[in-house]
């Protein structure tokens, strides 16, 4: 016989940047495995350095890293760990970033603007990114900059499961905080069986994180109003969507987002507002300082941990979110 044959078995790794270890563990844990050890630090001038401590060759590598504050540092860094994986030869390199930075930045509003959200896709592809999974885009062309897979979560299934069971569903409207958000609370309307409103509202462009409410569509007197967005900020869009909507009778406001930023002033306005409850997942670290008595923070952990199962084993992703919702969150044990 001419040639050399060995039998292969698939390796999975799962390696974390230094911006958020906790998730990282945790998503470990729900896997089932641990942390690849990695050895990470700055230089005196501020280049980073990265060494993985064991062998990758032949590996479906898993790279997390959550792009939060100083977000440049920790994209770099997650830059640099799959340019270390494609050279120690990994099998295939999949970047998860539960939130993706730069997403707002997704399409020219005029002339003479970046669009860094294709500029980050295009950086992943040439660090030697094969795969990306991500959680709640702002928006879902952004899929589209990447030429790769990409596997798009959601994290609407423990959102929603929290929000059920705070609420009774026949007391709720669900409320999209702008007209760029129907369809995502389309899809909450569909779960809870509840009703759908609008708020119009317009940005000015060329003053950022501040937003102008006109009027809501739909009727929300006398109802719970659950607001759903991709994420929260400075929280000044949300806390004036609530105000717009107890001017119009709403009874209560609760909001729901995947991604707490919260940037100052965030934690003020939302805990000094009349919204009864903000509701967030970990997709990033929200820091002592940042949190408040009205924050619940939910774990994305499982639904990561599952998708990555799914994606190792040939399985589907897709059907992850196919069945209700409401019912048991996916775990990968």
């Amino acid at each position: 016989m001419s040639q050399l044959s060995v039998p292969t078995q698939k390796r999975l790794v799962l390696l974390a940047g230094r911006s958020y270890p906790e998730l990282a563990e945790e998503v470990a844990e729900e896997i089932g495995i641990p942390l690849s050890p990695t050895m990470a630090y700055d230089f005196a001038n501020g280049e980073i350095f990265v060494r993985f401590q064991e062998s990758v060759r032949g590996t479906d590598a898993f790279v997390l890293q959550c792009h939060t504050t100083p977000i440049n540092k920790w994209i770099m860094e997650q830059l640099i760990m799959i340019d270390a994986l494609k050279r120690a030869s990994a099998k295939r390199i999949t970047v998860i970033v539960p939130f993706y930075g730069y997403a707002r930045q997704d399409k020219k509003h005029r002339g003479r603007e970046p669009i860094s959200a294709r500029l980050i896709a295009d950086l992943f592809k040439t660090a030697g990114a094969d795969r990306l999974m991500t959680v709640d885009l702002h928006t879902s062309q952004i899929q589209g900059f990447f030429d790769g897979p990409v596997d798009h979560l959601f994290a609407m299934p423990i959102l929603a499961r929290h929000v059920s069971s705070r609420v009774p569903r026949e007391e709720i409207t669900v409320v999209s905080p702008d007209a760029g958000r129907v369809r995502v609370a389309e899809r909450w309307t569909d779960v809870l069986g509840a009703p759908l409103a609008i708020i119009h509202k317009r940005r000015d462009p060329d003053v950022p994180n501040q937003v102008k409410v006109f009027e809501v569509v739909g009727d929300v007197e006398g109802r719970t109003c659950v607001l759903v967005d991709d994420m929260i900020d400075t929280g000044g869009t949300i806390v004036k969507a609530a105000e717009t909507l107890f001017d119009n009778g709403a009874k209560d406001v609760i909001v729901a987002a995947t991604h707490g930023i919260l940037s100052d002033p965030a934690r003020d306005r939302l805990q000094e507002s009349r919204i009864s409850e903000v509701i967030v997942t970990n997709t990033l670290p929200i820091p002592e300082e940042h949190q408040f008595e009205k924050l619940t923070v939910l774990s994305i952990a499982p639904i990561i941990a599952k998708a990555i199962t799914e994606v190792f084993t040939d399985g589907s992703v897709t059907s992850m979110f196919e069945d209700d919702p409401l019912e048991a969150t996916p775990s990968s044990h």
